[in-house]
Order: C-alpha cells, then sequence, then structure tokens
C-alpha cells in the first residue's frame, strides 16, 4: 500500500479486510469490497490478488479469471493455477482447464497446490463425460497419505465422487468414510453423500415419527372422550339410587 497516498491506502485497506471478513459467509458481498479495493489500488498484486479470489467465490469466473492472470504477470506467481483452470470450468470450457492442469509450470506448484489441480483436473474429465479417466487421474500417490494434510478430505472426496460416476459405489463408500472423519473444516458434504449410499433420508423418518405422534394425539382423545361417554350413565344411575 505504500505506493497510494495514504487516504487512498487506508480505504483500499478497510475494503480488503471487510472482503476478507466476508469472504465466506457472503461472497458477493466480498466480491464488492474489493471491487472498491481494485479501484483505487488496482496496481498492487495483493489487491487484484484479493478482488481475483473474491470474484471466484462469488462465481464472477470472467472477472476472476481476469484478475487471476494480472496478478500471474505481476508477480510471476504460478500458485492460482488450480483456481484459474477452475475458472475455465466455471466458464464452460474444460478442455482450457485440462490445458492448465498440464501445463509445465505445474510442476514446481507445492502440494497443495498440484492436489488442488488434480481435483479440478479430475472434474474437467467429468465435464467431458470421461469418467473412468477422472479415476485414474486420481489415483496418485497423495491418495495414499498418512499425514493429516488439509488436502486430504478434499482429495479422497473427489476420488469418491470418480468411482460413483463409474457405478463403484461400495469403493466410494470406504473413501467418503475417510473424507467426512478428515473434513473437520466442513469443506465437503461427504457426510450426507454417505447417508444418500446408505439409505437414510432424515425428512422421511421426520414425518413417519411425525405421524405417529399425532396417531397418538388423537387416540388418547378418543379414549378420553369415551371413557367420559361410559361414565355418564353410571354417574346417573347413582342419582337415581339416591
Amino acid at each position: 500500500m505504500q505506493s497510494l497516498p495514504s487516504e487512498s491506502a487506508d480505504v483500499v485497506a478497510k475494503h480488503l479486510v471487510a472482503s476478507g471478513q466476508l469472504l465466506d459467509v457472503d461472497p458477493e458481498a466480498a466480491w464488492q469490497h474489493a471491487l472498491v479495493a481494485q479501484k483505487r489500488g488496482g496496481r498492487i498484486a495483493a489487491v487484484r490478488e484479493a478482488a481475483g479470489v473474491a470474484a471466484y467465490k462469488a462465481g464472477h469466473f470472467r472477472e476472476a479469471l481476469a484478475e487471476l492472470r494480472t496478478v500471474r504477470r505481476m508477480t510471476g506467481d504460478d500458485s492460482y493455477l488450480p483456481l484459474m483452470a477452475d475458472c475455465e470450468r466455471g466458464l464452460g470450457r474444460p478442455e482450457r482447464a485440462l490445458d492448465l492442469a498440464t501445463s509445465p509450470e505445474v510442476a514446481g506448484l507445492d502440494t497443495p497446490a498440484k492436489v488442488e489441480m488434480l481435483i479440478v483436473a479430475a472434474g474437467a474429465r467429468h465435464d467431458l463425460g470421461q469418467h473412468d479417466a477422472a479415476v485414474v487421474s486420481l489415483q496418485v500417490q497423495q491418495l495414499r497419505t498418512n499425514s493429516r494434510a488439509p488436502w486430504r478430505a478434499r482429495l479422497w472426496y473427489a476420488y469418491a465422487d470418480a468411482l460413483i460416476s463409474v457405478g463403484r459405489t461400495a469403493e466410494a463408500r470406504d473413501w467418503l468414510v475417510k473424507a467426512a472423519e478428515a473434513d473437520a473444516d466442513g469443506e465437503t458434504d461427504a457426510a450426507e453423500r454417505l447417508d444418500e449410499i446408505d439409505g437414510i433420508v432424515f425428512d422421511e423418518v421426520w414425518d413417519e415419527e411425525s405421524d405417529g405422534e399425532d396417531d397418538g394425539e388423537d387416540g388418547t382423545a378418543a379414549d378420553s372422550e369415551d371413557s367420559e361417554d361410559e361414565a355418564g350413565p353410571d354417574e346417573d344411575d347413582a342419582t337415581d339410587g339416591r
């Protein structure tokens, strides 16, 4: 921010902070804050980076791709290649996503970024109907990791999803169990997918329980009315008897 006048730097900083705070709860609002920051501090790579990430989160893939390309030109940093590839998928261009996934620069990425690119590339193959190829592309060394790497849940989930797409549901369930156990931050819906596989539909269970409660209440009321009807003649007889 040192290249900006102090007043502009303060405004940009405030909007970047707001964007970061809203990123996971209101991506569209985060994007709007990032846009304001970008208009005032567009020459700063960190500002363009924040705008690109916010645009991606909000589903503005064309804008996100443009911002991330700019960041890459400004910094020479290839770490956002997986995000750029996913933007291509979001724009309906899976072939371009695969081109990025097989570019020479991917070899220089760190392990988390490489894994993310694997996941994006598998998604692109699904987009193209190449489901068997998606399964094979995820059968990498990292799939068998014994570490507590933060990317493991997403990789295991992606592999389970690929197995489901080719009808290997029993195998997929095992990987979904692993993904659900590793997904402490709720990045995937592995637990819900497990419920689907196991045939658990909570809405139906809840409806059945509700019906049972209604029946019970109706039955109790009916029994009570019957009891009162039966008690009536006895009381009259007793009065007559006195």
